[in-house]
């Protein structure tokens, strides 16, 4: 079995802002969504732990690896989406400067990539690939510490939801999901 994990807050996620790939530290919050994640995994017993190489989710598989002694695996294929020209915009700056354009984001799907970043449907082909190798490692239960982007592509894929119901899937800083 395969669970995901989303890392803490930061500062970007509290302004509403697109952090995509870039590597914004854990805030205050974060840190410790991240040591209450750690202790929700130390009820489990793990065979591995991988996780995004992004700094917030990096921040957040160390302070799970102590919980739990394991060291993490970094895999780029869990990193978050490539946003392109929103990377550090703030989501009510979008949305008054480009309406339409954030009416589609809102609507997401297989067609939707950010302007000059990456599409949906590359995204989850990524992910998936990422989660095979996990699978294929036959080092199992494992947890993976991504992103919102991440989880939810990878909970449309196994639902057989179709990433039209992208936008529609709740993420919590910190939560703790089965795959």
């Amino acid at each position: 079995m395969i669970f995901l994990a989303r890392h803490g807050e930061t500062d970007y996620n509290a302004a509403r802002r697109f952090q995509g790939q870039g590597d914004v530290p854990l805030n205050a919050r974060g840190l410790e969504q991240a040591r209450e994640l750690a202790q929700v995994a130390a009820q489990r017993d793990w065979a591995a732990l991988w996780a995004s190489p992004i700094r917030r989710a990096r921040e957040t598989a160390e302070i799970v690896a102590a919980a739990i002694g394991l060291e993490p695996r970094f895999d780029a294929r869990f990193a978050e989406h490539d946003v392109g020209d929103w990377q550090d915009r703030l989501f009510d700056d979008v949305q008054r400067e480009d309406p339409e354009l954030w009416a589609r984001w809102q609507k997401a799907g297989e067609q939707w990539r950010f302007p000059g970043g990456e599409s949906l449907l590359e995204l989850q082909e990524r992910v998936v690939d990422g989660l095979v190798a996990v699978t294929q490692s036959h080092v199992l239960p494992a947890l993976v510490v991504c992103h919102r982007g991440v989880i939810r592509s990878a909970l449309c894929h196994t639902r057989n939801a179709g990433l039209d119901d992208f936008q529609t899937i709740p993420v919590p800083n910190g939560g703790l999901i089965p795959l």
